[in-house]
């Protein structure tokens, strides 16, 4: 163990290096057992949402069109006595639709 003071990462912020300077040892030893949780939770969250952008790309309908999500379903409005299939989803507190197809199309 060297005697000289250890040099920051140069991509640290100053002022995170200047916290950790000042702190105890305990603190510094808190500081880096969280830091590692957290580092892990953030990989395995970006594992995870990589998968299930991969499974988007893999199980995504042929005819679902690029501005529809994969979780939309397909439901049936009636409208002035027709019905038509729309792609529904839920974004947020919203649900949202688009047109598909009418139920019956004219031959």
């Amino acid at each position: 163990m060297s005697y000289e003071p250890p040099t920051p990462p140069a991509n640290l912020p100053t002022e995170i290096v200047n916290t950790l300077n000042e702190s105890t040892p305990e603190r510094l030893r808190d500081v880096a057992r969280y830091a590692e949780v957290l580092a892990e939770y953030r990989e395995r969250e970006a594992r995870l949402a990589e998968v299930e952008e991969e499974d988007e790309i893999n199980e995504r309908p042929d005819d679902l069109p690029d501005d529809v999500p994969t979780k939309a379903t397909i439901t049936i409005k009636e409208i002035n006595d027709n019905r038509y299939y729309y792609w529904q989803w839920r974004d947020g507190d919203k649900i949202r639709s688009q047109y598909k197809a009418p139920v019956i199309p004219d031959e």
